[in-house]
């Protein structure tokens, strides 16, 4: 074996080290990124030649994580590894989304990447370590790679920008992106923030680029150690035809450009007329067989692209006809749907949302095993994009990784706002998008917030988001878009998307698709985007203005009460005999949780009434009698020597024969019967036994002695 490793050190001293050649030597391009205890083992495998037709990167990147990473074992009916999680397609769409650009544009093989975590410990998190795990892997390989990238983690904590913090000091952060560049650009950021200044969030895009340039030479040093200089040679792609790529230019772009012009607002239209030159022209040579349908689809396409951006440059007018910054028109509605316990409806432009949210109990948490993380969630935002939102015909077989992305994206915007405890209940939202021409994650986090407040969940402060795009060109020229259009998205050198309350940023997610892009243009991009979440922010609140201050009468209400550790037994019951009975009598679901010496009580009930009396058996069985206190008490048995009453839920003492009346008494069964409520004292407890003492005879007056003889 040609072992060969090579390390990075982090700021705080820790080391990553890459070793190549000992495991997976089959494949063409091999590496384990090891951060203490927690080991990656990155391959990828690409195809001598690219499929005839293929015109893209059909690249796949999978990241998965084995339990025995961890020495746990799957939960569930197989007891295996399966399809991906949620929480691995997203770190999979981290390293995709980063790698993706950095291919030739000409290669076009099948290329898949296989990221697994074979080993964790030291509290260290694997998803920073995935994307420079394949980067490595592609830098010991043939593969044709533009790179190479890395990614890390910065998060602030108590003031200070730390470089991929352990995932228990991560618990401390007020701010928590991932960042992935090349050494000399940034191409993607991704993270969440409790409503941070743009200032805080490019400074911490710097710290990360300082670091990652770091990584990038490592590669470089790792690509010569093992002979990977020279890539494979390739050709995926026809030989430019110059002369008809002139023809197209010369013929079609100002006609292009003509229609561009008529700023048309329906995507369907304008797409059309886009189309329709090269369409009418492609109709007209179907019998010349000399003709390059494909190669004249691929200049047409290309001078479509040319000719919008040169006038969104030139004339600073969008295809809609809007001005650079300038937002579509925005209506929305809250309540639409009666019968769910909060709805919206947000629309912006061509893009809308209908989103609902539903309050569940802690029986509804979302269970998460994984090797990694593991606990439950109870917040839980899903997203959905059925094909007709765009006009298109498509099956639904399930949320792809677009909608986990996208609904990911909208759950880390709101998340900061929602308090859990003030908010105890379990609480779903669901977007499904109806129409879509922009971003519709970012109508998804208006529509998620005009639904919490329209439920009555009391958040700290309502959330807006916004895309923001980028139009640059080779002189410096550019123009930073807001509100884009999924045109100007597919045109566009930036996919930016912020999300935030008044006072901050509370997540992003960005895409750069151009090399160079300054720390200025995203500086105004970022101030831009403020300026737009703002005015949309605006708009949103002349609907609802702040939460509802009353859950809808058909909501399910719930209540929490804090006990001791040692009342938890006596909620239970033996064999969790009382709690079900309160369930049973009160018609509500309650659930207890220890939470150090303190037990938490949650009452789920289908009205306040249930509530109200299942707090009471709780308060009851929790009391502390206090001797003195007076109690209205239940007659539960009788027997020759007294009573058995239960004056608490739960507490039962004995009413002797003798403290029943000041009248002497030889059975009491001649006053009291079972079921009777009649009022009792607390006289005391026996110091032995702990039994209590009661007086129904001390609340009687006390009848005079009789003098006269």
């Amino acid at each position: 074996m040609n072992i060969i490793t090579k390390s990075i050190f982090l700021p705080d001293g820790r080391e990553i080290t890459i070793e190549t050649g000992k495991l997976a030597k089959q494949a063409d391009g091999s590496v384990v990124v090891k951060l203490g205890k927690t080991m990656i083992l990155a391959t990828v495998v690409a195809k001598p030649d690219a499929t005839p037709g293929c015109d893209f990167m059909p690249l796949s990147v999978d990241y998965q994580e084995k339990f025995a990473s961890s020495g746990k074992i799957p939960g569930g009916f197989l007891k295996r590894e399966s399809r991906l999680s949620d929480y691995e397609i997203l770190i999979s769409r981290l390293v995709d989304r980063a790698l993706r650009p950095m291919f030739p544009d000409d290669f076009h093989a099948d290329t898949q990447i296989a990221i697994s975590l074979i080993s964790h410990g030291d509290d260290e998190l694997p998803d920073a370590l995935a994307a420079l795990a394949a980067s490595a892997a592609l830098a010991v390989s043939d593969i044709p790679f533009n790179g190479p990238i890395s990614e890390v983690r910065v998060a602030r904590i108590n003031g200070e920008f730390v470089v991929n913090p352990k995932a228990t000091d991560l618990l401390a952060a007020d701010l928590d992106i991932i960042v992935a560049a090349t050494e000399e650009n940034i191409l993607m950021v991704e993270g969440e923030m409790l409503e941070v200044s743009e200032e805080d969030m490019m400074e911490a895009m710097k710290v990360a680029h300082t670091e990652i340039k770091n990584h990038c030479k490592v590669q470089k040093e790792l690509t010569i150690a093992v002979g990977k200089t020279q890539k494979r040679e390739y050709n995926h792609e026809e030989a430019d035809d110059l002369e008809l790529k002139a023809f197209v230019e010369k013929t079609f772009y100002t006609d292009l450009e003509a229609v561009v012009g008529k700023y048309i607002t329906s995507k369907s239209e304008r797409s059309s007329l886009l189309n329709s030159f090269g369409d009418v022209y492609i109709a007209s040579k179907k019998d010349d067989e000399t003709f390059n349908k494909g190669l004249f689809k691929k200049y047409y396409s290309s001078l479509k692209k040319k000719a919008i951006r040169d006038h969104v440059l030139n004339k600073r007018v969008r295809l809609d006809g809007r001005q650079l910054d300038q937002i579509r028109p925005i209506w929305s509605e809250v309540n639409y749907l009666p019968g769910a316990h909060g709805s919206a409806v947000f629309t912006r432009g061509e893009t809308q949302s209908l989103t609902t949210l539903t309050i569940g109990t802690k029986l509804d948490e979302k269970m998460v095993d994984g090797a990694v993380i593991s606990g439950h969630d109870k917040f839980m935002l899903h997203y959905n994009f059925p094909g007709f939102s765009t006009g298109e015909v498509k099956p639904n077989r399930g949320p792809g990784r677009r909608e986990v992305g996208h609904g990911n994206l909208a759950l880390r915007a709101l998340k900061p706002v929602i308090d859990t405890s003030v908010n105890p209940f379990t609480i779903r939202i669901v977007s499904d998008i109806l129409e879509s021409n922009g971003s519709s994650s970012m109508a998804t986090v208006c529509a998620g917030t005009l639904a919490l407040m329209d439920a009555g969940i009391q958040i700290s402060a309502p959330v807006s988001g916004i895309a923001m795009g980028l139009i640059a060109d080779e002189t410096g020229k550019f123009a930073v878009l807001s509100d884009i259009l999924g045109d100007e998205d597919h045109i566009g050198d930036m996919d930016f998307k912020v999300t935030g309350t008044s006072k901050g940023i509370t997540a992003c997610q960005m895409d750069i698709k151009v090399d160079g892009l300054s720390y200025d243009i995203l500086s105004q991009a970022l101030n831009q985007a403020k300026q737009g979440r703002a005015h949309i922010l605006g708009e949103m609140l002349k609907t609802i203005s702040a939460p509802n201050t009353e859950f809808k009468s058909h909501v399910p209400r719930i209540e929490v009460i804090r006990v001791a550790k040692e009342f938890i037994g006596a909620i239970i019951g033996p064999g969790g005999k009382v709690i079900q009975k309160m369930s049973a009598d009160t018609g509500c679901t309650i659930t207890i949780e220890e939470k150090g010496d303190i037990g938490e009580v949650i009452v789920f009930g289908p009205t306040k009434e249930n509530i109200t009396a299942a707090m009471t058996i709780i308060k009851g069985i929790v009391a502390v009698p206090e001797v003195g206190d007076i109690y209205d008490a239940v007659v539960k048995s009788l027997m020759p020597y007294g009573a058995f009453v239960e004056f608490l839920p739960g507490k039962q003492g004995l009413l002797h024969v003798s403290e029943v009346s000041w009248d002497r008494l030889d059975d009491v069964s001649t006053v009291l019967k079972e079921g009777q409520i009649i009022q009792v004292k607390l006289m005391g407890t026996d110091p032995k036994t702990g039994k209590f003492k009661l007086s129904s005879k001390a609340l009687l007056p006390k009848p005079e002695k009789n003098t006269a003889e």
